[in-house]
């Protein structure tokens, strides 16, 4: 779709923004619960979960939520189309977040089912969902428009918008009157996002259809609507069934199954990337993103401490006392949204004037001075922990300083990423490599949770030696990628 002519934003733009400000609503209003609700007392219905196990789920379960866009993505390029593959997903969503409220109030021996089954059904509607409603984004614009990148800016700002409601309203729900009302409101706010994606399907032309589409109208039809409803009955069942299968085997079985699927997934990833795939500029291109997904991998293995060890700090070595009221813990996890709901407009001009008169940072340059604030950001949550040494209180503006430093980082890798996908892709395979993205996005997830594993590894123990130690991680990638960036611009090919 040509709009390189006219200097605003297509108006599908804001279609999507609210789209995905819904379905961030009902990922981060669970998101910001998970941890709290698996290490709360059974008493307090939780599952009085250790945090080394509470953190082995979490890290499982945002990892895979990046891995299945992978599938969703080739699913999408292949048959479904962007539009059918994002109903899809939200309405499988919309029932994995009501299954994760039921998991509160179950029958005491099928709760941890439950919740196993809520979680799979939630990574299974992701994947159909977050590849393509960005791949969407980007074919509003053509591969060069200077306001792509801005578009994605304000993308992310919808969905930064449901990141900061949702810890005020689900989260606040969850702690204060029941985790279950948590959930249900995550659940009534992806309803709200397939609702409105309907209601507003006119605004996106012919964007997303479904391959080989040949009516002549910007609609699907009534057979999509019955593959959706097929596709979306079809991975809930699944999603509960593999669950099943998984909870009857050994711990051997299981780990195998998961080292096979994922060897065979790359495998077939491969092979698609390699036929998709012509010539020597498209090929450049190609490695460009692979290298780019390993800062990617190191950016989010730290910045997704935020709904981990961030969140029980908040808890349990934040003073979160304001006029003998307590702020809920789970609210910390809003900083971050807002911040960026702020700033990002700011980051939208700064680049539209940059690029007007030939300044604007390249990609990869951008993605260096991202982990370098990062690493800022670990520096000063390393000087929090050791304050907090002993039990002691600490202020709440060392994690506000935090999230504002790593605001700045992630305005500077995760739009800009998404992005650099829709320009840098092969035309044919534009879903499938912004699943590749997702996916090193669910290694960096993994890694996160991991984190307190690995530095006690290499002898950083938990607290402000472990916050350190990603620290000097972060830095040294950010320094190697401000070194290179010059031989990455030249294999993007005259793409910035």
């Amino acid at each position: 779709m040509t709009t390189s002519a006219k200097t605003s934003h297509p108006i599908g733009l804001y279609t999507l923004f609210f789209t995905e400000m819904w379905e961030r609503f009902s990922y981060y209003g669970m998101r910001a619960l998970l941890v709290l609700y698996l290490t709360a007392e059974l008493v307090k219905n939780g599952f009085g979960m250790n945090r080394v196990d509470a953190f082995a789920i979490y890290g499982i379960f945002t990892g895979l939520v990046y891995v299945t866009p992978i599938f969703g993505g080739f699913l999408a390029d292949k048959v479904l189309g962007q539009r059918k593959a994002i109903y899809i997903g939200a309405l499988i969503m919309a029932f994995g977040q009501f299954t994760m409220a039921y998991s509160v109030i179950a029958e005491e021996t099928l709760r941890i089912f439950v919740l196993h089954s809520g979680l799979a059904i939630l990574i299974i509607g992701n994947g159909f969902f977050k590849p393509n409603i960005s791949a969407i984004v980007g074919g509003l614009y053509d591969a060069d428009d200077p306001r792509k990148d801005g578009g994605f800016t304000i993308f992310y700002m919808g969905i930064n918008l449901g990141a900061f409601i949702a810890p005020l309203t689900a989260g606040a729900l969850g702690e204060i009157y029941g985790w279950q009302y948590g959930f249900a409101t995550a659940g009534v706010g992806m309803l709200l996002s397939a609702i409105w994606f309907f209601a507003r399907r006119h605004t996106l032309s012919d964007v997303g259809l479904p391959p080989n589409h040949k009516s002549h109208q910007n609609v699907l039809s009534p057979k999509d609507w019955i593959d959706i409803f097929v596709y979306t009955v079809i991975s809930i069942a699944l999603s509960v069934g593999v669950v099943y299968l998984l909870d009857a085997l050994t711990d051997v079985v299981v780990n195998t199954a998961i080292y096979v699927i994922a060897i065979g997934s790359g495998l077939g990833l491969t092979y698609t990337i390699y036929k998709g795939t012509t010539g020597k500029l498209e090929w450049n291109r190609v490695i460009v993103i692979f290298i780019l997904a390993i800062f990617n991998i190191v950016f989010w293995s730290g910045f997704e401490q935020a709904g981990s060890t961030f969140n029980l700090f908040a808890k349990q070595n934040t003073d979160r006392m304001v006029f003998g009221w307590e702020i809920p813990a789970s609210w910390f996890q809003s900083i971050n949204a807002i911040a960026i709901f702020t700033i990002a407009p700011i980051f939208d001009v700064v680049w539209r004037k940059l690029s007007s008169i030939g300044k604007n940072p390249p990609t990869p340059l951008k993605f260096g001075l991202a982990l370098v604030m990062l690493s800022a950001g670990f520096f000063v949550m390393a000087s929090a922990a050791m304050a907090s040494e002993g039990g002691v209180l600490v202020s709440s503006m060392w994690l506000v300083a935090v999230y504002l430093l790593h605001t700045l980082g992630e305005l500077m890798i995760s739009p800009i990423g998404l992005s650099m996908i829709t320009k840098l892709s092969p035309p044919k395979l534009v879903s499938i490599m912004m699943g590749l993205w997702m996916g090193s996005i669910a290694i960096g997830n993994y890694l996160a949770a991991a984190m307190e594993k690995i530095a006690d590894y290499w002898g950083f123990t938990e607290g402000a030696p472990m916050f350190r130690f990603i620290a000097f991680e972060a830095l040294i990638a950010g320094i190697i990628a401000v070194l290179i960036y010059p031989i990455l611009k030249k294999l993007m090919g005259g793409i910035h």
